[in-house]
C-alpha cells in the first residue's frame, strides 16, 4: 500500500466555462492589462515584471511558424537598437513554454517568450485569432503589437487579422524613440 505524502498539495481549481462575448482590442491610452505567464524556463514573468521600461509587446500565432519565426529574428535583429532606446521585447504565443524553449533556442532569441497556453493574455488584449487556418477551436493570437510606457500605459497598437502580414518594424521603432 503506497503511503501517504506528508507535504501539502494545492487542491487543483476546476476551470468554470467562459462566456463566448468577443473581446475588444485595448486602445491606444489605455492601461495594459497586466497578466502572469511562464517562460520557456517556466519561471512565471508578468507585465508588471518590466514596468518602468518600455515595452514592445509583441503577440504571434505560433512557433515554428514561417511568419512567426520571420517576425521574431526581426526582432532579435533589432535588440541592440531597441535596448539602446530603453525598450524590452516581450513576445507571447499560445504555444506550450517546452516549444517555446526550443524555439528560443533554435532562433537564439535574446528577449523573454511567454507561454499562453490558457489564451488569458490574447483574451484581456482581444487579439484572439479564431479558428487559425481554418482548424476548428485552435484559437491563436492574432499577429500583433502593443508599445508600453514605463507607466503602463499603451501607447501604439498594431493588430492584424491575417496571419501572414508582419508589423512595420520601423515605425515600432520610432514609437519607441518617441517615448
Amino acid at each position: 500500500m503506497a503511503k501517504r505524502s506528508k507535504t501539502k498539495s494545492k487542491k487543483i481549481k476546476t476551470a468554470k466555462a467562459r462566456p463566448k462575448a468577443k473581446a475588444k482590442v485595448l486602445e491606444v491610452g489605455s492601461k495594459a492589462p497586466d497578466f502572469t505567464l511562464p517562460d520557456p524556463e517556466l519561471y512565471m514573468k508578468g507585465l508588471e515584471d518590466f514596468r518602468g521600461k518600455k515595452v514592445v509587446l509583441a503577440f504571434f500565432p505560433a512557433a515554428m511558424s514561417p511568419v512567426c519565426t520571420k517576425e521574431m529574428c526581426s526582432f532579435r535583429d533589432s535588440f541592440q537598437e531597441l535596448s539602446n532606446a530603453g525598450a524590452q521585447v516581450v513576445a507571447v504565443s499560445i504555444d506550450g513554454p517546452f516549444a517555446n524553449k526550443q524555439f528560443t533556442a533554435m532562433h537564439n532569441l535574446n528577449f523573454p517568450v511567454l507561454s499562453d497556453y490558457a489564451r488569458d493574455a490574447i483574451r484581456k488584449y482581444g487579439v484572439v485569432m479564431p479558428d487559425l487556418l481554418h482548424v476548428k477551436k485552435y484559437n491563436a493570437a492574432k499577429r500583433s503589437v502593443f508599445v508600453i510606457d514605463p507607466s503602463g500605459t499603451i501607447r501604439y497598437k498594431w493588430v492584424s487579422d491575417n496571419p501572414l502580414i508582419e508589423p512595420n518594424y520601423e515605425e515600432i521603432k520610432q514609437v519607441i524613440r518617441t517615448i
